[in-house]
């Protein structure tokens, strides 16, 4: 397992401002996610800034009848840089999934979950990604998601590592078969998104993510090496060929949303294999 460069990510054109004024008193997080206006931290987009993203939150809570509501978002390139961020009073407010909020709500004490009319309204489609170019790839990874629909393999997974995973402990590490003499398919992962994915302080991968690789490994009969890297970074490490399939792409779907609001350039991506509502955890207010 490897760790790609931090100066990676300066490869990636991403635009980065605040979208909105520093509160006057950073040091305390303001815990009334009733307010107009709240910083909401979100991992990474590859096609969009932060200015673009809290527009299309703003106009879509409008759309679905919530007026008023300003979102301010700030991207974090790793899941725990923004827990950080939200303990040190950067934001409000941290974007993430119903299946991720549930198992960190369970591990941290400090955290909850709280209601967002409309982002709790957006569900996201879990897709892979590889370079324009690689449309075999593509359709390989289509053909094996199709047939793990149909025998029930993908409905298992999802039971075993996402809806029944014990909250209480650590997700167990996940072995990838190895196959001599066969290509290599080299895939990245963020590694900090729990039940999702992880990687262990042994560096072993876990998580959903991970098993679904190892069967997609056997039936493909390719070998598969995971390597970790910021989510900003995940494009251009794909177009510069350092991996050759980004882990997960989240793509919105649907009329309400744009569906190449998180659709990096240069790439094709893969049929869904999972999808999960956002959901939105806090600090819980001081007694």
């Amino acid at each position: 397992m490897k760790k790609l460069l931090a100066t990676l990510c300066a490869m990636i054109l991403l635009m980065t401002g605040c979208g909105g004024e520093q509160q006057a008193n950073k040091d305390k997080p303001n815990n009334n996610l009733s307010a107009v206006e709240f910083k909401l931290g979100m991992v990474t987009r590859l096609n969009t800034n932060e200015e673009n993203m809290g527009s299309v939150l703003d106009q879509f809570a409008e759309k679905i009848g919530i007026k008023g509501t300003k979102h301010l978002p700030k991207f974090y390139d790793s899941f725990n840089a923004m827990q950080m961020g939200l303990e040190a009073g950067e934001i409000e407010a941290v974007s993430t999934y119903n299946s991720v909020a549930n198992y960190v709500i369970a591990n941290n004490d400090k955290l909850e979950i709280v209601p967002n009319e409309a982002l709790n309204k957006i569900a996201d489609s879990f897709c892979f990604a590889v370079r324009k170019n690689d449309t075999r790839l593509r359709d390989e990874l289509d053909k094996v998601i199709d047939e793990m629909k149909a025998d029930g393999a993908l409905d298992k997974l999802i039971n075993d590592y996402v809806t029944n995973v014990n909250k209480d402990k650590t997700p167990p590490k996940v072995d990838l078969p190895k196959f001599d003499g066969e290509d290599k398919i080299v895939i990245g992962v963020t590694g900090d998104l729990p039940p999702l994915d992880l990687i262990l302080p042994d560096n072993s991968p876990a998580g959903f993510n991970t098993a679904l690789l190892a069967e997609v490994a056997k039936r493909l009969g390719r070998n598969i090496e995971i390597v970790q890297i910021d989510s900003g970074a995940r494009a251009a490490a794909l177009n510069s060929r350092l991996i050759d399939v980004i882990f997960w792409v989240i793509v919105p779907l649907g009329d309400d949303l744009p569906i190449d609001l998180d659709k990096p350039e240069g790439v094709e991506l893969s049929k869904p294999y999972f999808k999960d509502n956002v959901a939105v955890i806090k600090l819980k207010a001081n007694k």
